[in-house]
């Protein structure tokens, strides 16, 4: 290949020094739209109009495609007639949920800061038409759900039809994760969802109801379910077990979860219908676990060694004990065991400081109150408390009807972890309060909105985490949000400007296969 050389402008240094590379660009920039729109808005010779965040909806409507949400949701909705894009009022309240979250009323006008299509119409009553559609009755509830409730939701319909779609890559759902947690409400909390009960948000004060979430053996979010706020977690694990099994079709499975699940009754229900189960034990209130099982003489087997490398699992040491026919597993995490030594020594060593200031100090402190003793007229620091709290340090004790071996339990038991971040998550950047509304059927709605915005954030992650990218949450949303669109007007005409990309979009982009939308377009 040869070259030749067409034409000499002179040196770049020069022409840089002397201002006529500027004269050149400028003069050529006559030939090219975009240039000269670029370099006017640069000198500030355009007007500039609205500007939109744009990266949210174009990772977000990919994502919501490619899980069969959007078709699934127009295929339900085109039974009625509701005079406006019902699927786009669900994904508006799902984006909004995964950005900023909050009452419906905030989703309404946060839309206006945003480029999706299809929503520039919708008000705020069409958005609380949309979430009674999604918790409205639609069956009558087969007689293994009676207890949860005497029908089924569309809510429920669209979950399992999402399962049906995806089932095929599936070759054995063999393992399922569940838990709960309460929200409160701003109102009333509709007919019968909004009830006083155990507040894990410190809020007795106002209604609350309670929604579970279970994760198949994936970590994949599968399904939710809502009860009123004054159930115990107890009540319900078997309902949700049931509804797997007759809507779900799950043939047999193994349940895990967590410490508050447990009770005879729970035990001996999943053991008539023939499922396994893992199940956190409260150590402190079950006296077997109490005085027997944590008792019991034993070598641990060691699952992961302790390591200096960071990025290693915890340590983690393990022991099986039997007590008649029952199994139990004494999980051992020493790393935690020391911090929580520590804890308890940094809170004794306050209490003895308080105690030198007399015993009205102590009154509304609930973090001494194991700890203390009255000693005559007087409170003092009970050895025998400590003593006996320092048998728990870095401990969890798991049952199970399983055969897996104690190693297999303890490793399956902490992935229930992942359901409690799913829960952190939920309730912080996917937090559905506020909640004002006034139905059970628009709650349900609202607080499913949430699910499907679980959904595209666990769909996201896997398709980064398939690349080797590991982004923080945080940034991804923030760097989203910094992609817009601005309109022009240069010399008359209008166009759409596109910002640069930051941090670490580009990647976010590539992960979901999408285009970044041309710099410049016309209007």
């Amino acid at each position: 290949m040869k070259q030749r050389v067409l034409f000499r402008l002179g040196r770049l240094d020069q022409l840089r020094a002397s201002g006529e590379l500027d004269g050149l660009l400028l003069a050529l920039g006559r030939f090219s739209e975009k240039y000269a729109v670029l370099g006017a808005h640069a000198k500030g010779q355009s007007v500039s109009g609205r500007a939109r965040t744009i990266g949210a909806a174009l990772i977000f409507e990919r994502l919501w495609r490619d899980c069969g949400i959007e078709s699934l949701l127009k295929e339900l909705a085109a039974k009625r007639r509701f005079g406006f894009e019902l699927e786009r009022a669900v994904f508006l309240t799902v984006l909004h949920r995964l950005f900023v979250s909050g009452s419906d009323r905030a989703a309404e006008k946060w839309k206006h800061h945003y480029a999706i299509a299809g929503v520039e119409e919708l008000g705020l009553h069409q958005l609380y038409r949309t979430m009674g559609w999604l918790g409205e009755p639609v069956a009558a509830a087969p007689s293994a759900e009676a207890s949860v409730l005497p029908y089924r939701t569309r809510c429920e319909l669209i979950e399992e039809r999402l399962f049906e779609q995806r089932r095929d890559l599936f070759t054995k759902l063999d393992l399922v994760f569940f838990d709960t947690t309460s929200m409160y409400f701003e109102g009333e909390g509709g007919e019968t969802l909004g009830q006083y009960g155990h507040s894990k948000d410190h809020r007795p004060d106002l209604k609350q109801m309670v929604a579970g979430v279970v994760l198949d053996d994936e970590g994949r979010p599968l399904c939710s379910q809502m009860w009123p706020g004054n159930p115990a977690d107890v009540t319900s694990l078997v309902p949700v077990v049931d509804r797997l099994r007759t809507q779900f079709k799950v043939g047999e499975v193994c349940v895990v979860a967590d410490r508050g699940m447990i009770s005879r009754a729970t035990i001996e229900q999943l053991q008539a219908r023939g499922w396994r189960y893992i199940l956190g034990v409260r150590m402190r209130r079950t006296r077997e676990v109490n005085e027997e099982v944590l008792a019991r003489p034993g070598r641990y087997e060691e699952v992961y060694p302790k390591s200096q490398d960071p990025k290693a699992p915890s340590p983690l040491k393990v022991k099986e004990v039997w007590i008649e026919d029952r199994r139990y597993v004494v999980c051992l995490n020493e790393d935690q065991a020391t911090k929580d030594r520590h804890d308890r020594e940094a809170i004794l060593a306050s209490l003895r400081e308080t105690l030198k200031q007399g015993d009205k100090t102590l009154i509304g402190n609930r973090g001494y109150r194991k700890y203390v003793k009255t000693s005559g007229a007087h409170f003092a620091i009970d050895d025998d408390k400590i003593q006996a709290e320092a048998r728990f340090d870095g401990k969890w004790v798991l049952t199970t009807n399983t055969d897996l071996s104690a190693r297999e339990l303890a490793l399956k038991y902490k992935q229930l972890w992942q359901v409690e971040a799913t829960f952190r998550t939920m309730k912080t950047a996917l937090a559905t309060r506020p909640i004002y509304h006034k139905r059970d059927d628009t709650i349900r709605g609202h607080v499913f909105c949430s699910f499907l915005a679980l959904v595209l954030r666990d769909e996201l992650e896997r398709r980064l985490a398939k690349r080797g990218y590991r982004l923080e949450w945080a940034d991804i949303l923030q760097d989203l949000e910094r992609l817009q669109e601005i309109e022009l007007r240069v010399n008359g005409k209008g166009y759409r400007l596109r910002t640069q990309t930051e941090g670490c979009v580009a990647k976010v982009f590539q992960a979901c296969g999408v285009a970044l939308p041309p710099e410049l377009q016309p209007l």
